[in-house]
C-alpha cells in the first residue's frame, strides 16, 4: 500500500553554508507548508522547506521527494543533502 509523507525541514547556518536540521513529519501538505514557514521565522534557522514523498514503506520503495514550498535560504542542490 502506497503512503505519502509530508515533511517540514529547517536549515541552519554552518561553516559550509545552509545545513538541514531536524525534519518533522506532518499530517498534510498544508500543515507541512505552514510548519516550514514557521520554522523559517525561527532566528536559529536561515530557511526551511516543505516536501512530500510517496512510497511503500513495507517494501522500502520510495519515489523522489517533491518540494512543495521553500522559505528563506535553502540550498539549491538538495540532491547533495
Amino acid at each position: 500500500m502506497s503512503v505519502t509523507y509530508y515533511v517540514a525541514l529547517p536549515f541552519g547556518q554552518s561553516e559550509v553554508g545552509a545545513s538541514p536540521g531536524q525534519a518533522q513529519e506532518m499530517p498534510s501538505e498544508h500543515a507541512a507548508v505552514r510548519r516550514a514557514e514557521a520554522m523559517s521565522r525561527n532566528p536559529e534557522n536561515v530557511g526551511a522547506l516543505a516536501f512530500k514523498r510517496t512510497g511503500t514503506p513495507n517494501l522500502g520503495n520510495f519515489g523522489e521527494a517533491t518540494v512543495l514550498k521553500t522559505f528563506g535560504h535553502v540550498p539549491e542542490n538538495l540532491d547533495e543533502l
